[in-house]
């Protein structure tokens, strides 16, 4: 009862920040972020229900989440350098890296990060039919609850943006009534180099933003602390997804 609650509590803050994807995923290029807003909806493209793009614009608050699949050490690097800075991030694993790196997923919560669904084996989810795209969703859900006891709050569909309506429909059936999308790339994920993920970050991010960084890639670890310190002097503190819309 407590978890349907908490599904439903999601979708209904969910309902006021529904949209469609702002920044692409990879490998998709990166267009110019949105102009700012006091609204929770971001115009175009259209509205997707069940799709989360950012948060409130009126906090200053930003939400980094992270592909969840790598090199175990790279990740090891990247949580040391998160607790740090004391810092809580959005961490949506794939299923087949989690199912390798269990102590990994535990460690990721223990240190107060919120972990999730990005797919069981991070294939193209737009181009499945609906029951394949349910089960790729669904066997990652199966994964995390062995790991932690619980699915997850967040879903992140793989190598796209956008939560296609069969996409949507699979997540709600998996337990997930929302879809994470987010405004701000990284392009971490092209290795151009830990300086270039600190500007392009901070030259889109703002209030409410939803960042998407990967594990995996060296460059992201080193550019942790200049990044972390970079939204520190802009007043933007990194919370968890719930955090950024409660």
């Amino acid at each position: 009862m407590e978890r349907r609650n908490a599904l439903r509590a999601a979708a209904a803050v969910a309902a006021g920040a529904l949209a469609g994807c702002d920044t692409p995923h990879s490998p998709e290029p990166s267009p110019s972020a949105p102009a700012a807003s006091p609204s929770l909806v971001v115009p175009t493209p259209p509205r997707l229900a069940g799709e989360i793009t950012h948060g409130p614009r009126d906090r200053s608050r930003v939400a980094l989440t992270f592909h969840g699949q790598g090199d175990p050490v790279l990740v090891r690097r990247l949580l040391d350098r998160l607790a740090a800075g004391h810092v809580r991030v959005t961490v949506l694993a794939v299923g087949a890296w989690l199912a390798g790196q269990a102590e990994l997923g535990r460690r990721i919560v223990a240190d107060g990060h919120e972990l999730g669904n990005h797919t069981q084996h991070h294939a193209d989810i737009k181009r499945m039919t609906a029951d394949a795209a349910f089960a790729e969703i669904d066997e990652c859900a199966t994964v995390l609850r062995g790991v932690t006891g619980t699915i997850g709050r967040w879903f992140r569909p793989a190598q796209t943006p956008h939560a296609t309506a069969t996409i949507r429909h699979a997540a709600a059936r998996a337990g997930y009534p929302v879809c994470l999308s987010y405004d701000v790339d990284s392009l971490d994920y092209t290795d151009p180099g830990p300086g270039a993920v600190v500007s392009t970050t901070l030259a889109a991010v703002r209030p409410g933003s939803i960042v998407s960084l990967h594990f995996g890639h060296a460059g992201t670890v080193d550019a942790m602390p200049d990044l972390l310190a970079g939204l520190h002097r802009r007043g933007l503190t990194p919370v968890t997804m719930t955090e950024l819309i409660t």
